[in-house]
């Protein structure tokens, strides 16, 4: 059988755990397959979980039975079924499959049939679960993922939009007293959010708004697309300094490099640790002015580190 297997993009990564109610709803989330391959390393013992049974029809059954044979005694995916070897050799020919999981790293592929979509979540190594398959009604779930793309809106209880991040991304609460909490956010529409993973954490993001302010919390975004912590100069004396995601201010650097001046110094040591000098300056921004505004995100820069400006409108004459 000819199906076509392509490693998951990062945003379908989000869709390869079990998720909320609200989620699975939306994404027409079916159900999930999970196995692997005993001690020797070619058996195949695998238990289903259903999610949501109304999505489950006969075309669905049919499919899964022809994938998942497909994937254990033909070539699809090289075997990637076959055994754990097999597994194991698919996803080193496959790099860009790999992302870091809960406790190692893994590795995800989709495949599409008739109505449904079949997001696989590979882990090649003996003593734990191989690989689990979440089965999803095709048409919902991309559509789910496109309006996901917009973003998740934070803004207060005027309306006024403060920011957003990306489905799956982090924000940082403080409350008066100092102490925080970091909660992962999903996209649900465009007016609410799932923030954190308890009972309560479904929001209207007006409702949002207006419990932080009631609380005097303090909400801020913890981009995945800068660094944890990267190195800068203080703007007003020169100084190496570094600078930590989410906390306002800098920690003066005693790093030393033989032969280079702070700036310098500061461009070498980003540059050994993966930090652009994109990267640097929304952090930079970040620190001085607040994580919340549009400096400290480093799509704002372009590859040199200067603020992108936006284009300019034109003023045209009405023409009758």
């Amino acid at each position: 059988m000819k199906l076509d297997i392509r490693p998951m993009k990062p945003e379908e990564r989000l869709y390869i755990y079990q998720q909320s109610s609200q989620i699975e709803g939306q994404t027409g989330s079916i159900g999930r397959l999970r196995g692997d391959f005993g001690k020797s390393g070619t058996e195949f013992y695998t238990t289903w979980e259903d999610y949501i049974k109304k999505f489950r029809s006969d075309d669905f059954d049919d499919e899964f039975d022809k994938v998942i044979n497909a994937l254990r005694f033909e070539d699809v995916g090289g075997g990637l079924f076959g055994s754990r070897n097999f597994m194991r050799l698919f996803c080193k020919e496959n790099p860009d499959s790999a992302f870091q999981g809960n406790y190692c790293e893994e590795y995800g592929f989709r495949i599409d049939k008739g109505r449904h979509s079949f997001l696989i979540r590979c882990n090649p190594m003996a003593d734990d679960y191989n690989f689990y398959v979440f089965c999803y009604v095709k048409e919902y779930l991309d559509f789910h993922m496109e309006k996901a793309r917009n973003g998740i809106r934070f803004i207060n209880s005027d309306y006024k939009e403060l920011f957003r991040i990306q489905d799956g991304e982090k924000i940082k609460i403080t409350r008066p007293d100092g102490e925080s909490q970091i909660q992962t956010c999903r996209y649900i529409d465009e007016c609410h959010v799932e923030i954190g993973n308890s009972w309560s954490s479904l929001y209207h993001i007006c409702q949002f708004a207006e419990r932080m302010e009631m609380s005097g919390n303090q909400v801020i975004p913890m981009r995945s697309s800068l660094p944890e912590w990267c190195y800068s100069t203080l703007p007003s004396t020169g100084e190496r300094i570094i600078i930590q995601k989410g906390e306002m201010g800098y920690i003066p650097s005693e790093m030393e490099i033989v032969g280079k001046n702070a700036r310098k110094a500061a461009d070498f040591a980003n540059n050994t640790i993966g930090v652009t000098k994109a990267q640097e300056a929304a952090m930079l921004a970040g620190s001085v002015f607040g994580w919340q505004t549009p400096a400290a995100d480093p799509k704002n820069y372009d590859e040199n580190g200067k603020l992108i400006k936006p284009a300019k409108k034109k003023n045209r004459e009405y023409e009758r």
